[in-house]
């Protein structure tokens, strides 16, 4: 008999982690902004014409095609479309080792946004950063998805986890790289709070203070608990207003 409580008090937990990731996920997708609207928003603020770079494109239809810049590259190895019509089919790790020895592009480029969306994985992430901030004009922005991920089922490492209680929804591990980033002095960063947290990085831009959250193991509970604290977790009005004077 008490095998059996244990046994239904298992089954009912378990289908309260069902029930409330599922409520997550559809607060997440019923958000109003997705990320093309803040990259094209930031686009929109230079006064010179844009070069764009887009890391992990998988469907060009689904952002690509839909940002406003004069200038625009893809970058997707292909694993996930057999059609992958971009402008490099390759690993960001070989396009930005192509950069640096002048065989894609020219290595002088800088781009005013990049836009990384590749491989969700934070050893993965922190590689694109890293590459990304070298190629970045000074008042150009990085812009991340999936900073934030609602759940800890969002944000396993594992995506063919199929039984997982977040479903086809993987948002990876981004948010451990940016949130090691949040610790740079260098650097100003924000998350907007929308389309699973999109993440926003600038050398000269102040958006916020670096956290001052300890989380040295990246343990995802309390990333959970002082979320707002360790993502710079804003509104894209509040964000917006950053630009008003320019500044």
């Amino acid at each position: 008999a008490e095998l059996f409580k244990i046994h239904l008090a298992e089954k009912y937990l378990e289908n309260e982690f069902y029930k409330n990731t599922e409520f997550l996920t559809n607060s997440e997708l019923s958000k109003l902004y997705k990320r093309t609207d803040i990259i094209n928003f930031i686009l929109s603020q230079f006064d010179q014409p844009t070069t764009y770079l887009e890391i992990g494109v998988r469907r060009r239809e689904d952002n690509f095609n839909l940002i406003n810049s004069d200038i625009k590259y893809s970058v997707d190895p292909g694993f996930e479309d057999e059609l992958n019509d971009v402008d490099f089919k390759v690993t960001s790790d070989i396009f930005f080792d192509g950069l640096d020895n002048n065989t894609f592009l020219d290595k002088n480029i800088r781009f005013d946004v990049i836009f990384i969306d590749g491989l969700h994985l934070a050893e993965q992430v922190e590689k694109d950063i890293y590459n990304s901030l070298r190629y970045l004009k000074d008042d150009g922005f990085i812009i991340m998805h999936d900073c934030n991920p609602p759940t800890e089922f969002h944000a396993s490492e594992n995506y063919d986890f199929k039984l997982s209680p977040s479903k086809g929804f993987w948002n990876g591990t981004t948010w451990k790289s940016f949130f090691k980033n949040r610790l740079r002095n260098d650097i100003s960063s924000c998350c907007i709070d929308t389309d699973w947290g999109v993440g926003i990085i600038s050398k000269t831009k102040k958006m916020g203070e670096p956290t001052n959250v300890y989380n040295p193991f990246f343990e995802y509970k309390i990333f959970e608990k002082f979320r707002k604290e360790s993502l710079n977790l804003i509104s894209f009005e509040d964000f917006k207003k950053m630009f008003n004077s320019k500044s």
